[in-house]
């Protein structure tokens, strides 16, 4: 299929888990992607010597480094049609355990992070007249769920989004937000100490079980993708019910 025939996508987080999956969907369906991630090694392992994948080391929390990313891709490969956000990192500590350090790092990758990718593709979709970023951010911005960094720097992703998509749209430019609950990741299955809290959830989630990469790569993918030529500021939920009750 050739849904993103001839479009170039820069996905961020694409060494594992839903980045991972987003790159398999999206070079599935005719896209040369650039996969960035902070893992250069992860990134040559899964993806290196593919020729529809660009491999790239990126700190999302670097200005610096989203400039010289977004100038690196435009010079080999011309130009960036679709920006997805997805790299981010999760706690475990609450409210009386993280520190300021925390909350910082927390801010900078997960909050931080997409803004500058969307300081920096800017340039080349007003250019262009088009573009499509989509940013994902967290069922916990949308629900009294963990007063911690992780909530607070995905409620900035929502934040932000909604702002740049009444900002961009006069430039083609589209801003999406996807709300993913808890997704069956590395990042999920490292959180040991949560397996009881894990359990809970899936209990008070309606279809009673956790999300799959692929839920909400496809929803991505749509979201990406010129069938939602129309859809910009529009916020969609990936959590299983969850956030319904």
């Amino acid at each position: 299929m050739t849904r993103l025939q001839d479009k170039v996508a820069f996905i961020t987080g694409g060494a594992s888990g839903m980045g991972e999956m987003m790159v398999k969907l999206f070079t599935a369906q005719g896209a040369t992607v650039v996969a960035a991630d902070i893992n250069e090694t992860a990134l040559e392992e899964k993806w290196g010597g593919l020729d529809n994948v660009m491999t790239l080391k990126l700190n999302v929390a670097s200005d610096e480094e989203w400039e010289t990313a977004i100038a690196t891709v435009v010079d080999k490969l011309g130009k960036i049609d679709i920006l997805i956000n997805n790299a981010g990192i999760s706690t475990e500590k609450g409210l009386n355990d993280f520190t300021i350090e925390d909350w910082r790092r927390m801010s900078d990758i997960n909050g931080f992070g997409p803004f500058l990718g969307m300081k920096h593709v800017l340039s080349t979709m007003k250019e262009a007249g088009k573009g499509s970023i989509v940013n994902i951010s967290s069922y916990t911005a949308l629900v009294g769920m963990g007063l911690n960094p992780y909530s607070a720097s995905k409620g900035a992703v929502r934040a932000i989004s909604r702002a740049a998509a009444v900002d961009f749209g006069k430039w083609g430019i589209r801003v999406n937000t996807v709300f993913p609950g808890i997704i069956e990741t590395p990042m999920v299955a490292n959180l040991q100490s949560s397996k009881a809290i894990l359990e809970g959830l899936i209990k008070m989630t309606p279809l009673e079980r956790l999300g799959k990469p692929e839920d909400v790569g496809n929803a991505v993918l749509f979201l990406a993708s010129d069938e939602a030529s129309y859809i910009t500021g529009a916020e969609l939920v990936i959590d299983g019910g969850y956030s319904a009750r």
